[in-house]
């Protein structure tokens, strides 16, 4: 057998030699390249000649040539290296709990583990944090990340959900090194700035702009915005937006994207005007929670519609659509319809300047408001008192009233969304109502398309501020809906569900 197998490869391998011999002469005979027989890298071994290649020694221009640039560049990175310290990364874990409604239209809570990234920028040596309220909303482990890597817990310390501003502190004794807040009253358009953050959780991002414009807002209820063409993207929310001495003039808070879905920077970013940052600071460091004026009514710009129902000429000022019952505005006398032209003093240009100066007002302050009614101008004076705008702290940290919570949103049966970007972005605040329980008592009182702006004397700024308000407000009493149906403003009264 063995040897069977010898003869049969000796007979292979001399038919091979032979085959090859045959080809090789009739290649040569035909003035063939006998190289051509051989396997393809063998060819391309024995074909391969060193390339001429003569690299350039010398830079197209000399440092001297482009000092102004070259001095630039240096600041540029001394700046970046001056601020980057002080900004950290943020990672939160929590467990967010929603409400949905089944096919039968019966409420159910669904909990569900969630995690976040967000910005921060260290503001005191102690080792408090600005971020955004929605970086660190209902999460319940907070984690921070610093310059060099390491990693700290941090407690909340106190949050401005409005403005959307939040303060942290980091759990440790150390000592660290914080940024100055600027002067933002100082910015102007066209200035150049630097935003700082951890977009995509890539890490310490420097990118380079201009501020665009410095009176934007998402909403009415939120003060102006700084826009601004430096690359923000999402991770960035909470980090500093610093002008050219490493001064923070804004906290980076929202972008415009074409995507909701998958937001992503166009060109178009917003950041909180670091006077209001250090005003809220300032709040919740020395009272634990902001502190805001009211006065107890609900307003809407002057549009033509609004002017031509009304019979007033002008184009400034802000119209009353409502008044909250027991509000200043009800004991000064101010009634729907009226048009608030001046506010101690200072000219009313539209709604959003009038709830900055609300706002602003020290608590019991007396305030003179010249006031056009039915074609007469006359002065009301008003007291102002604090703002409870925000739910309760009761409300917001019980464990135990999530199913109390629960069976008063059930009989309600009321769904709402938040508003996008875009629409924010067109004026509109609040939220709107998506969905109504034919059996629930909002049947036939609210309807699907409603735009909600307030509960009683509080505005809404999102869905969960909704469901909150809601739930603590018709435990106990009817609530008032501040609405706008069809473009036009209403009131509703939704009655407390039998207990």
């Amino acid at each position: 057998m063995i040897s069977a197998l010898k003869r049969f490869f000796t007979l292979l391998l001399v038919f091979a030699i032979f085959f090859f011999l045959v080809t090789a002469i009739r290649t040569y005979r035909s003035g063939g390249n006998l190289a051509s027989l051989l396997p393809e890298f063998l060819q391309k071994k024995a074909s391969t000649r060193p390339e001429a290649f003569t690299p350039s020694e010398k830079s197209a221009l000399n440092l001297s040539d482009v000092e102004i640039i070259s001095r630039l560049n240096q600041e540029y990175a001394r700046l970046t290296k001056a601020v980057v310290p002080s900004v950290v990364s943020i990672d939160t874990a929590g467990i967010r709990t929603e409400r949905l409604m089944d096919f039968r239209g019966r409420s159910l809570i669904r909990s569900y583990p969630t995690q976040g990234q967000g910005s921060g920028v260290i503001v005191s040596k102690e080792g408090h944090i600005i971020t955004n309220h929605h970086v660190i909303a209902g999460q319940q482990k907070i984690r921070i990340t610093l310059h060099g890597g390491k990693t700290y817990s941090a407690t909340m310390i106190g949050e401005d959900p409005l403005l959307d501003i939040a303060v942290i502190k980091i759990d440790s004794k150390e000592t660290f090194t914080p940024l100055k807040l600027g002067d933002s009253s100082l910015a102007e358009v066209g200035q150049l700035v630097f935003a700082v953050g951890n977009p995509f959780g890539l890490g310490e991002t420097v990118t380079q702009g201009i501020i665009s414009a410095k009176e934007r807002s998402l909403s009415d209820n939120q003060r102006d915005l700084f826009q601004t063409d430096a690359a923000i993207n999402p991770g960035n929310s909470g980090g500093p937006l610093v002008n050219l001495t490493g001064e923070i003039i804004g906290i980076n808070v929202a972008i415009f994207s074409v995507d909701k879905d998958n937001p992503s920077f166009q060109g178009v970013g917003f950041s909180i005007p670091s006077n209001d940052v250090r005003e809220a600071l300032e709040q919740i460091i020395r009272r634990g929670r902001p502190i805001r004026g009211f006065l107890g009514v609900q307003m809407r710009d002057l549009d033509p519609t609004v002017r031509s129902d009304l019979g007033y000429e002008q184009t400034t000022g802000s119209a009353v659509i409502g008044i909250t019952p027991g509000s200043p505005a009800e004991a000064a006398g101010l009634k729907p319809d009226d048009v608030i032209q001046s506010y101690n003093g200072k000219p009313i240009t539209d709604t959003r300047q009038l709830i900055s100066l609300v706002q602003r007002s020290r608590i019991g302050a007396k305030i003179k408001m010249q006031v056009w009614r039915a074609g007469n101008f006359i002065e009301i004076t008003a007291t102002i008192v604090e703002s409870t705008s925000a739910v309760t702290a009761e409300v917001r940290a019980s464990k135990n009233n999530s199913r109390d919570n629960l069976e008063i949103l059930q009989s309600v049966g009321i769904e709402v969304r938040d508003l996008s970007t875009n629409e924010r972005l067109r004026g509109f605040r609040g939220v709107v109502v998506t969905r109504i329980l034919p059996s629930g008592l909002a049947a036939n009182i609210l309807q699907a398309g409603d735009l909600v702006i307030a509960l009683d004397n509080s505005q809404i700024p999102n869905a969960n501020a909704f469901y909150l308000q809601l739930a603590a407000s018709a435990a106990v009493q009817p609530t008032g809906f501040h609405l706008i149906r069809e473009g036009k403003p209403i009131r509703v009264h939704l009655p407390a569900p039998q207990k």
